[in-house]
């Protein structure tokens, strides 16, 4: 049998002007609460949100892969519709009971086939990763061009009230992002890992060539412990 998840609905006057809402609680998914409401008229969005509140619009996602917080117990979903007479089908709508997202035509995934889906989703494609940080690194450095752009020609310039701004300026300026600036480090970070290595490499036949000295000293002091045993036998030994 397919699980059935209920959605209990509420409507209020609490949304800004000329945005028409109602907002529902025990949420699951976007994408079935615009197919639930879509009976009531043109669901323009839908705003997933932590709690109820004055229906300020969110934040806009800009990364797949960044940024996104998992919240953990109940939500509260703001359901935006195209035209106010959608409002008024949605008020009756709360009068007939729980509204289902699961059912049999449009089932919720649960159990394995929701770990499946879980699972399948958090696996990130390496080239598309890339390029979007690729993306943001462009708009970043474009930005910041563009602040040191404004700055160099307000530097000196008096303000309203006749002020001077002063800004200090560091002596080694930040490093290009570009791909010969990429490469340079690169090749630094080669050579500072290979002087490493070599360093280790001497070091290691230090340690060896003092454990070598040391095992030859314990052979000619087994010698010399043989030596003298020997002529103490022969009563040839006089050590004054």
């Amino acid at each position: 049998m397919c699980p059935r998840t209920a959605v209990r609905l509420f409507v209020g006057d609490i949304a800004p002007p000329l945005l028409y809402r109602v907002f529902s609680l025990t949420l699951r998914v976007k994408d079935s609460l615009s197919r639930l409401f879509s009976r009531c008229g043109h669901v323009q969005s839908v705003d997933i949100c932590d709690k109820p509140g004055p229906g300020e619009k969110k934040d806009k996602l800009t990364s797949k892969f960044f940024d996104h917080k998992t919240v953990k117990g109940f939500q509260v979903a703001y359901v935006v519709f195209r035209k106010p007479a959608a409002v008024q089908a949605a008020k009756a709508l709360s009068q007939q009971g729980p509204l289902l997202i699961s059912t049999e035509s449009h089932p919720v995934k649960t159990g394995i086939s929701k770990w499946i889906a879980s699972y399948e989703a958090s696996i990130v494609d390496p080239k598309e990763l890339k390029a979007e940080v690729d993306a943001y690194m462009q708009d970043y450095d474009k930005k910041m061009a563009e602040e040191e752009a404004k700055a160099a020609k307000e530097e000196g310039v008096p303000d309203e009230e006749g002020w001077v701004k002063v800004t200090r300026k560091g002596r080694k300026p930040g490093l290009p992002r570009t791909e010969a600036a990429n490469l340079r480090v690169l090749e630094k970070e080669k050579q500072k890992r290979a002087r490493k290595e070599l360093l280790n490499f001497y070091a290691w036949q230090h340690r060896e060539t003092k454990r070598e000295h040391i095992a030859q000293l314990r052979k000619k002091f087994e010698e010399d412990k043989q030596r003298i045993a020997l002529m103490r036998a022969q009563r040839k030994f006089r050590p004054y």
